[in-house]
């Protein structure tokens, strides 16, 4: 078995007009050789990801959901235009291939990009890795430093101040994402109306303004598969803007499960923060406000946030599967995870209250 992270079979109902596609991308990349075999990532639960192997070469396909979307989101041209001026400042971005916006192709705006051969991390290392203490500690490091090394990328050099709307980006990210959990409620899941309340009465003042990835996780990176912990690639662009470097923080740190928290957090994790070798979430920030020289007077809002927001994102891609827009059985009981989410906001609201 290889640890080379592959494709798998493509998902009933989201199935590639794989003719058009070829005849489009052939347009536009007249070098490819064949018909290309199409397999579809799993990973991901937002957009669609396909692998497009040619004899020649080997691409990446990305592509918006069916059915109802939130405003703004899975935008293909921005997500494509972000990433190829990205590349000059920040290398481990995947190199781009083409972008369609003719809905007469598949009916919806895709892009297609180099695909990173490598190993993706996902809720269990690979056995076959072998992983110690030590190792797993600097893989956990390496990633954290190409966060780091994001957030200290010259956005402005990459041709990008126009990616954010500037200062005050921590009010609107709680206004924006109160909004959208507001609009994406189901009967069964609950309204956060104290944690909510809380938010916007604590937003801090912005610390900074730099490129943000917005939803940084392990399983958005690609290691290489000579030296596992080495990061040579970083994935999935789709929320990235210009904003605050604590709230990237706090947003990374909602998917950060440790081996001690309880059985229902533990349940839902996807990356394997839980090892012998892996950095707390309190050494996470630590040792990101030391390498960076940063301060954060009041963190729990940060990590709160972080929280509120994937309970939003979770939410929002449940209320696609409770109204039929989508059929992945992956996402029919993620109102518990909301409810999971939810407790944890819950409880460090009251910790911080008690000093």
């Amino acid at each position: 078995m290889t640890v080379i992270d592959q494709g798998g079979a493509v998902r009933p109902g989201e199935e590639l007009d794989i003719a058009a596609v070829d005849h489009w991308l052939k347009q536009q990349e007249g070098s490819l050789v064949g018909t290309p075999r199409i397999t579809q990532y799993s990973g991901g639960a937002s957009n669609w990801t396909y692998r497009l192997e040619y004899d020649n070469r080997d691409l990446i396909l990305r592509r918006p959901p069916a059915g109802t979307k939130a405003a703004g989101a899975h935008d293909m041209a921005r997500e494509y235009n972000l990433q190829a001026r990205l590349k000059a400042v920040y290398p481990t971005v995947p190199s781009m291939v083409a972008l369609c916006q003719d809905p007469s192709v598949i009916g919806c705006d895709f892009y297609v990009m180099e695909r990173i051969s490598g190993i993706i991390p996902r809720a269990n290392l690979p056995r076959e890795l072998a992983f110690t203490e030590p190792r797993v500690r600097e893989l956990c490091l390496n990633v954290l430093d190409q966060l780091i090394a994001l957030h200290q990328a010259d956005y402005r050099a990459a041709g990008l101040e126009s990616l954010g709307k500037g200062d005050g980006y921590c009010r609107r990210q709680v206004e924006g994402w109160d909004g959208r959990y507001q609009k994406s409620l189901t009967w069964n899941v609950p309204r956060f109306r104290k944690v909510r309340a809380w938010l916007k009465d604590n937003i801090p003042e912005d610390s900074r303004t730099c490129l943000i990835h917005n939803d940084w996780r392990f399983d958005n990176v690609v290691l290489s598969a000579q030296q596992p912990t080495r990061v040579i690639g970083v994935l999935d662009w789709e929320l990235a803007t210009l904003g605050d470097p604590l709230m990237d923080l706090g947003t990374m740190l909602a998917y950060w499960v440790q081996a001690d928290d309880n059985v229902v957090l533990r349940s839902a994790r996807r990356q394997p923060t839980h090892l012998p070798g892996m950095l707390t979430r309190q050494e996470v920030i630590d040792y990101y406000l030391e390498k960076t020289g940063m301060k954060a007077e009041n963190w729990v809002f940060y990590e709160v946030f972080g929280l509120f927001r994937l309970a939003v994102i979770v939410q929002q891609i449940y209320y696609r599967y409770h109204h039929g827009q989508t059929d992945n059985p992956a996402f029919k009981r993620f109102w518990l995870m909301v409810h999971a989410l939810h407790l944890r906001c819950r409880q460090l609201i009251r910790q911080s209250a008690r000093g």
